[in-house]
């Protein structure tokens, strides 16, 4: 267990959990093929699910293509493709 260390908690100092992070993905008609992580290639063996978000239009639009992958290591990894940045993501759970 860790000790209460009675320390005021400041908003700066809150960050989000399991915030997106960029992530490079080489596809193949489309789909992701490939993630690299730093000098490791892991190849995509299976899309388990795909999905579309589409949303918050009428403020900042959210588009993006989701995407459930099963890697050559046996990892599971869900990342994203933000169809109006035109950048990839990882989406940790």
């Amino acid at each position: 267990m860790v000790p209460d260390s009675r320390a005021e908690t400041r908003a700066d100092q809150l960050r989000p959990l399991n915030q997106p992070r960029p992530a490079t993905i080489l596809t193949e008609q489309g789909r992701p093929a490939v993630v690299i992580e730093g000098t490791r290639r892991l190849r995509v063996t299976q899309v388990q699910d795909a999905w579309r978000i589409d949303d918050e239009w009428w403020r900042n639009p959210i588009s993006r293509r989701y995407y459930q992958l099963v890697l050559e290591d046996g990892s599971l990894r869900t990342v994203y493709h933000d169809l109006i940045a035109d950048a990839w993501y990882e989406q940790g759970y």
